[in-house]
């Protein structure tokens, strides 16, 4: 450990920034608002007749909350889920990378990798400029009514996300 400490003063970088970057912190979904924003979509979806369900992430796209309604199709779980994982990870929105990933553009390729769905119903959740989360439903008659049951869930925290 001297001789590491010694070495780092001798390149002048001990009390460099170079140095200091060495963590960094994140920000990212409480379970309670994750949990908040899922109910939220659930119920928006349920007042439209649709029985889904609804996966929250983190910001790494990790499950944080998932809830199936009923008579959700078997199904809905694992595509909420990967509509989440998808959002998070290319921080878009699924029904817009769904178009960018048509066959025949330069993305194309892109919806071959395990657990991406280029269907509607997946957001990314900000919060401050940063990406905190995401929200997958899946169980509506298409990806434009999935993605506006998300969209209520992440209206409903959007207050408590900009800090």
């Amino acid at each position: 450990m001297k001789r590491l400490t010694l070495t780092l003063a001798a390149l002048g970088l001990a009390g460099s920034a170079l140095a200091q970057e060495a963590v960094f912190q994140t920000r990212t979904l409480t379970p309670e608002a994750a949990l908040k924003a899922a109910q939220v979509a659930l119920e928006a979806c349920r007042k439209q007749g649709y029985q889904i369900a609804v996966a929250v992430t983190d910001r790494n796209g990790l499950v944080q909350v998932l809830l199936r309604d009923r008579f959700a199709g078997p199904h809905t779980p694992t595509v909420a889920m990967d509509k989440a994982w998808t959002a998070a990870s290319f921080k878009t929105s699924t029904l817009e990378f769904g178009k960018d990933t048509q066959p025949g553009k330069a993305m194309s390729g892109i919806r071959h990798v395990p657990r991406v769905v280029a269907a509607g119903g997946g957001l990314p959740i900000e919060g401050g400029g940063t990406l905190v989360g995401a929200i997958g439903v899946s169980g509506g008659p298409g990806g434009e009514a999935d993605e506006s049951c998300a969209k209520a869930g992440i209206k409903a925290i959007a207050d408590s996300l900009e800090l």
